[in-house]
């Protein structure tokens, strides 16, 4: 069977699914995506991703209309299609068709694509044991506007992703990168937390992060578990004096951050050395959302 796709409210075979040239997403990178996955076949934190999405295009300029409701349609439709239960969802939204040069009208007839895929085996154990951060080079580029959009601008994550792969690191890791400033700021496809005198801690917005929905729901669930939250400015020593550490994504949930490593290989262990009490009672309590 053919890979499907959902191109414009049409299911097509993925190789007729065509940007055209003109699209500005492609000749320029004006376009935004999301990446979410499903729970018993239905998009978890959909409403949270669309509004995200749709203060992106306003930002962008793109007259997007798209509906959770229609989303949530398209995407029963192309996981039928696909033979999947349960999926990853890349939703991307392009600029459309242009003409050549940098346009001063809105952008009126954007294209919609949804691309699906199985979920990625994540072994349950990794929740316990953990995971490398490795300490990257790769400084996290300034967003284009206030607040970074998740857009097709994705260079500065690729670069990222070729210097974790070059410094050997163990399946699994993740990236860090910093700010220009030296700053903690997040992972290559990942938000960061960790705990500190039993206060959550997450970089502040202002540092140039994405904006995670995960990262969002997992602030909501440690104030309601009875933890201080704080979103500040850090640095690479504040990391290592953390209690607990770990990172959020939509696919990774909630993943235990185990070790650290820096630019020189040198490892540092956080806590135990495994899932501290924190992050297991937050996988526990994202989890339960995820069935309600």
């Amino acid at each position: 069977m053919s890979l499907k796709v959902m191109y414009n409210g049409s299911v097509v075979d993925a190789n007729e699914a065509v940007i055209p040239v003109y699209d500005h997403g492609f000749l320029y990178g004006m376009g935004l995506f999301e990446t979410f996955r499903t729970y018993n076949g239905k998009p978890y934190l959909l409403d949270m991703h669309m509004e995200r999405l749709k203060n992106g295009c306003r930002a962008l300029f793109i007259d997007c209309r798209l509906t959770a409701a229609t989303v949530r349609e398209w995407i029963a439709e192309i996981m039928k299609a696909n033979q999947l239960e349960d999926a990853y969802i890349r939703l991307t939204v392009t600029a459309g068709k242009a003409e050549l040069g940098l346009p001063a009208a809105d952008y009126d007839s954007p294209n919609v694509l949804i691309i699906t895929k199985p979920l990625p085996a994540l072994p349950e154990a990794a929740y316990v044991e953990g995971r490398e951060l490795w300490l990257l080079q790769t400084r996290r580029n300034t967003p284009e506007t206030d607040i970074r959009l998740k857009s097709l601008h994705y260079m500065n994550n690729i670069v990222a992703k070729r210097e974790l792969a070059a410094l050997g690191a163990a399946p699994g890791a993740e990236g860090l990168m910093l700010t220009r400033e030296g700053l903690l700021a997040e992972g290559i496809v990942s938000n960061l937390f960790f705990l500190r005198g039993g206060v959550v801690c997450t970089p502040h917005i202002d540092t140039g992060i994405l904006p995670g929905i995960t990262r969002e729901k997992v602030l909501e669930l440690a104030a309601a578990l009875g933890y201080r939250t704080e979103e500040g400015f850090y640095r690479w020593d504040d990391l290592l004096e953390a209690e607990e550490v770990w990172i959020t994504s939509s696919i990774q949930e909630v993943m235990p951050i185990s070790r650290l490593v820096d630019q020189q290989g040198d490892k540092v262990i956080v806590g135990e050395g495994y899932a501290g009490e924190a992050a297991t009672r937050l996988i526990a309590a994202y989890r339960k959302t995820t069935n309600e």
